[in-house]
C-alpha cells in the first residue's frame, strides 16, 4: 500500500493492486490533461488534471464500497473502474468531445479499445475483468451508479475539486456525510433523512458552478476556438490522423495545431497560446430566445452552418464568427429515495429547493456569438437577424459585458 498527499481529501490510500495499475501510460497520460479544459484562461489555478481527479474519485470509491459492503471482489471492480473512468477524454477534457463523436463516433465513456491496447493484461493480472470494468464506467453494470448516478463519487470528487482549484467558493459538498447516510438496497440507492441536506449541498454546488466555471463565456470562447481549430487541421483528413490527435495530451495537441499547415488552425491556437481570444458579440439568455429551439442544444456542424451565414451577411471570413448554442438545462431531479421515519418517499417530496434550482438553471443559459473585437457590433447586428434574437436594450448590453 501507498499513501498520497491529496489536497482535496488529505491522505490517499492506494491499495496494492491500483498500485500496479496507475503507472500504466494509459494513466499516466491523465497527468497531462487538465481537469476544466481552458478554464485556466479564467481562473489561473485551474491547472489540476484528470489524474488527480481519478485519485479523488477512486478514493470516494473506496468509501462508498466499503459502505456499502460490496465482496472484496466488487470492491476491486469499482475501485480500478474509477481509477481508469476518464482515461477516454481527449486533450483538453471536454472541450474535444463534440470532435471526438463527429469523427470518431465515440464519447469518454467509450474506454474499451484503450483498456484492451493498453491495460488489458495489467487488469487480468490483479484478477480484474477489463469487460465488467468497462461495463462499469459506461453504465452498464448493477455497481455503476456509484461512479455514474444521481449521488455518484465522480461528481462529488470534480465539484470539490474544481471549487478548491479555482476558488470559486460554490461547489462545497460533503462527500463524506453523504455517502454515510447511503443504503444500497436491492430496488436502487436510498438515502438516509439525515442525509438531505448534504445532497442538497450536491445539488446546489452543480447549479451555482455552472455560470461562474463550467459555462464561463471566456471558457465557451476558448473551446469553441480551439474546436474550429481541429475541425480546420482535420479537414479531409483520414480517421487514423483524427485518432491519433485525440490521444495526445493537452501540450502535444496544441502544438500539432500550431504547426498545423491549415492557416486558420494555426492562427486559433496561437491566439489560444497568447490569449488573444475572441469576444463576445452576443451572449443572448432566455428572456431574448425562443429556448423551445434548443433544448437539446445545436450540433456542432449547424452551429458552424449559422457561424458562416453570419459570416457573410457582415463580409466577413467564415472563421470570424463563431456561434455556440449549448442545451438548455433539463430538469435536475435525484432517482435516490428518502428514508424516513414513516416512510420511503422520493427525494422531491422532501426537498422543495429543486424546483427552485431548476428554475435558476434554465436561467442561467445562454447563447453565444464570438468574433474578433473589432467586430462585435457588426455582427451582433447580423447575429439577431440570422438567429432572430430579440436585440437586447443598452441596460442589458451594460449587464452583459460589464
Amino acid at each position: 500500500m501507498k499513501i498520497i498527499k491529496d489536497p482535496v481529501h488529505g491522505y490517499i490510500e492506494v491499495e496494492d493492486f491500483a498500485l500496479a495499475l496507475l503507472d500504466l501510460p494509459v494513466l499516466q497520460r491523465l497527468r497531462y490533461i487538465k481537469q476544466l479544459g481552458f478554464s485556466y484562461l479564467v481562473y489561473p489555478g485551474a491547472n489540476h488534471t484528470r489524474f488527480e481527479h481519478s485519485l479523488g474519485t477512486m478514493f470516494l470509491a473506496d468509501v462508498a464500497s466499503r459502505r456499502f459492503g460490496l465482496t472484496d471482489t466488487e470492491h476491486t471492480l469499482v475501485v480500478a473502474a474509477a481509477l481508469f473512468h476518464d482515461i477516454g477524454h481527449g486533450p483538453f477534457s471536454h472541450a474535444s468531445e463534440p470532435l471526438m463523436q463527429k469523427y470518431l463516433g465515440c464519447s469518454h465513456d467509450d474506454i474499451e479499445m484503450m483498456v484492451e491496447e493498453q491495460a488489458g493484461e495489467a487488469l487480468l493480472a490483479q484478477g480484474i475483468d477489463p469487460g465488467e470494468l468497462c461495463a462499469v464506467v459506461k453504465g452498464n453494470h448493477s455497481l455503476s451508479g456509484i461512479i455514474h448516478g444521481d449521488l455518484d463519487v465522480d461528481r462529488m470528487d470534480y465539484l470539490l475539486r474544481d471549487a478548491y482549484y479555482t476558488g470559486a467558493p460554490y461547489g462545497s459538498v460533503d462527500a463524506q456525510r453523504l455517502i454515510r447516510h447511503l443504503i444500497r438496497t436491492s430496488e436502487g440507492t436510498v438515502i438516509d433523512e439525515n442525509g438531505v441536506n448534504a445532497a442538497e449541498s450536491l445539488l446546489i454546488a452543480r447549479t451555482m458552478m455552472r455560470p461562474t466555471v463550467y459555462f464561463h463565456h471566456v471558457s465557451r470562447i476558448a473551446e469553441s476556438m480551439f474546436q474550429l481549430a481541429i475541425l480546420e487541421h482535420l479537414d479531409g483528413t483520414r480517421k487514423e490522423i483524427a485518432w491519433a490527435l485525440f490521444k495526445m495530451d493537452d501540450a502535444s495537441c496544441l502544438h500539432a495545431l500550431q504547426t498545423s499547415e491549415n492557416p486558420v488552425a494555426c492562427d486559433l491556437a496561437v491566439r489560444l497560446y497568447e490569449r488573444r481570444l475572441y469576444k463576445r458579440a452576443l451572449f443572448a439568455g432566455s428572456d431574448q430566445v425562443n429556448t423551445t429551439l434548443f433544448e437539446q442544444g445545436v450540433p456542432f456542424e449547424k452551429c458552424r452552418e449559422l457561424a458562416r451565414k453570419i459570416a457573410s451577411g457582415a463580409g466577413l471570413m467564415p472563421h470570424q464568427v463563431l456561434v455556440d448554442i449549448p442545451p438548455v438545462p433539463g430538469e435536475m431531479s435525484l432517482g435516490v429515495r428518502v428514508n424516513s421515519r414513516h416512510a420511503v418517499v422520493g427525494f422531491n417530496e422532501v426537498s422543495p429547493r429543486i424546483r427552485t434550482l431548476n428554475a435558476t438553471r434554465r436561467e442561467q443559459w445562454r447563447l453565444g456569438v464570438y468574433t474578433l473585437p473589432e467586430y462585435r457590433d457588426l455582427v451582433a447586428e447580423v447575429s439577431c437577424d440570422v438567429l432572430h434574437i430579440k436585440k437586447p436594450t443598452r441596460q442589458d448590453t451594460l449587464f452583459s459585458f460589464r
